[in-house]
């Protein structure tokens, strides 16, 4: 069998539409630093507040492909940097997504960093230091990475525990960004603008937000995110009846146990 050796970097594609975001603070400016010094960055926040947005936004805006990894348990070195497999007589190299960004010089945003095995994350750490290269040792080579090439990771701080939590050897080499929920007028602006509801519906879903999220420690993990809200007035903005769709896109996503489903429901009835 023969070898086919990739000769050229991949072409990714580039988001082409400018996609909705409302800056909360100055997460803009510093996301444009750290990438005019090369430096990597960490986006630390809690689910559905923004953070994966953030980051389609700032490829569209510096104008860079975006190439997005869901971190998982069972995610490994191989997965990430390539592997070689058998096609026909030939035995053929195939770039994994990490891989691929380096060569391409893209943002390469690896998303829930802490779920991936500790194995798989220290092949990261000599693309967020000073040198700036990836090894890919079953091929023997290191590829530098170019100017343009960004790494970006994040994580939900609220799920951290003693087994998953971001090593202090990988969190170092990061900028740290936090996300939070935004202010309830600017959320509501966002919900208004992303579901297609009106301001005082808007307005409505926000509130039950906040209720829900005052319910974090005391039987809900997390409370409503921004993204199920959106959900929520995508469902209105569709014709469903507005308690309808919050049970289903609010109430019955956030629990399964009965005594907290119930008390979610006297939320939504309470707001609408």
């Amino acid at each position: 069998m023969s070898e086919s050796l990739r000769a050229t970097a991949p072409r990714l594609p580039q988001i082409e539409r400018e996609p909705y975001y409302q800056p909360i603070g100055d997460e803009v400016a510093l996301f444009e630093s750290a990438y005019r010094r090369r430096l990597p960055v960490l986006l630390k926040g809690p689910t559905g507040c923004g953070k994966t947005r953030f980051v389609e936004y700032m490829a569209w805006r510096l104008g860079r492909p975006l190439v997005t990894v869901a971190c998982h348990d069972d995610l490994t070195t191989s997965d990430l940097v390539g592997r070689y497999l058998i096609v026909g007589e030939e035995t053929v190299w195939v770039d994994g997504p990490l891989a691929a960004a380096v060569r391409a010089g893209a943002i390469c945003y690896l998303d829930e960093i802490v779920e991936a095995r500790k194995d798989t994350t220290v092949v990261i750490h000599p693309l967020a230091d000073s040198r700036r290269v990836l090894a890919v040792d079953k091929r023997g080579e290191l590829v530098p990475a170019p100017e343009t090439f960004m790494l970006v990771v994040s994580y939900n701080p609220g799920y951290q525990s003693v087994l998953k939590e971001i090593k202090p050897s990988t969190r170092q080499r990061f900028v740290a960004l936090d996300f939070a929920y935004p202010e309830a007028g600017v959320e509501a602006g966002i919900v208004s603008t992303e579901g297609g509801v009106g301001a005082d519906t808007a307005r409505r879903l926000v509130k039950l937000g906040e209720l829900t999220r005052n319910l974090k420690g005391a039987g809900l993990d997390e409370g409503a995110s921004t993204r199920l809200l959106v959900h929520a007035a995508q469902l209105i903005a569709d014709g469903v009846a507005p308690s309808v769709a919050c049970t289903a896109a609010v109430a019955r996503a956030l629990s399964d146990d009965p005594e907290m489903t119930g008390t979610l429901d006297d939320l939504v009835r309470a707001v609408f």
